[in-house]
């Protein structure tokens, strides 16, 4: 009977820690699920500065709107499957809204008034603000060593890839009031996805919910204060894109990793983003690839890895 009442409790503890996250007892929770997760919103989010500068002549609220649009249509199967999804506290929808508008808009913002590869690698210290805030946001959680070590590591290979764009740069390089917005977008999502783990649990399908809102603000914002403008068929297609991608499925695998993991963990490993991205943005404008994105690779994947041994 003691036995049987040991393999109760030990069972009840271990649904309580399927459901909530707990940072300081990483046994609950294999960290390997949830950094998939996260491996796979971060594939899609190393195309979104690509995307971003392709579709750079759509005015930024529009295009906004109609990319937050289209990835909320991946929800909807959810919902019509369990109608009580989107029925969440007026405070998490705040937060979502927060979080998918206040980002993207002033992404879209930085990539057209600075530098594209720079403004999107000063975008990418959001990873590192996850890791230092995370004891700011977060009951019970703390930083480690490592955690340090491993932010300190990918924060010089973004620093790296940063002053050598810079150094490689055409006169139009060099400090723009572009990198302004470009940094309160990577606070805006490091403090969102910290503070998604605060609020009341809800459905990931409420992710589509945040994607609807923040779209139809963000048309209503383009109706009152942008010209309008018209789209070509690649325009289009280049929207779906980018709206189905790295601002739709990978808003749902990342909401779902940071559910499931630690916080430090994968803020760590989301280093990995910018080198992708600034990597196929090099690409996609033409810039030539340097000695300093080798060695900033180097330096972003060993932080990876390092944060990801951190318990």
């Amino acid at each position: 009977m003691a036995s049987e009442r040991v393999t109760a409790r030990n069972c009840a503890f271990s649904m309580r820690c399927s459901r909530v996250m707990q940072p300081l007892k990483p046994l609950c929770l294999p960290p390997m699920p949830a950094n998939l997760y996260a491996l796979g919103a971060i594939a899609l989010w190393v195309t979104l500065a690509a995307l971003g500068v392709s579709l750079k002549h759509i005015p930024p609220f529009l295009l906004t709107g109609i990319a937050l649009l289209m990835g909320s249509l991946l929800a909807l199967p959810f919902v019509l499957k369990d109608r009580q999804a989107w029925r969440i506290p007026l405070k998490t929808l705040a937060l979502g809204i927060y979080g998918l508008f206040g980002y993207h808009f002033l992404l879209f913002i930085a990539l057209r008034h600075a530098p594209p590869v720079e403004a999107n690698l000063v975008n990418y210290l959001w990873p590192l603000f996850m890791v230092v805030l995370a004891p700011l946001f977060l009951a019970g959680v703390r930083l480690r060593a490592l955690h340090v070590l491993a932010a300190l590591l990918g924060f010089g290979g973004a620093a790296i890839a940063i002053l050598g764009a810079n150094s490689s740069a055409t006169a139009g390089g060099g400090w723009s009031w572009g990198f302004v917005p470009a940094l309160a977008s990577a606070f805006i999502w490091a403090s969102y996805s910290l503070l998604t783990q605060r609020v009341k649990p809800f459905s990931t399908a409420a992710i589509g919910l945040f994607g609807l809102v923040s779209g139809l603000l963000s048309l209503l914002c383009h109706w009152a204060l942008e010209p309008q403008a018209a789209l070509s068929g690649q325009d289009w297609l280049l929207l779906a894109v980018m709206g189905l991608g790295p601002l739709g499925a990978a808003f749902f695998l990342w909401d779902k990793a940071l559910k499931l993991g630690d916080a430090r963990q994968i803020g760590i490993l989301s280093y990995l983003t910018p080198l992708g991205s600034t990597v196929l943005l090099m690409l996609v404008s033409g810039r030539a690839l340097s000695w300093s994105i080798g060695l900033a690779a180097g330096m972003i994947v060993g932080a990876a890895l390092l944060g990801t041994r951190a318990r």
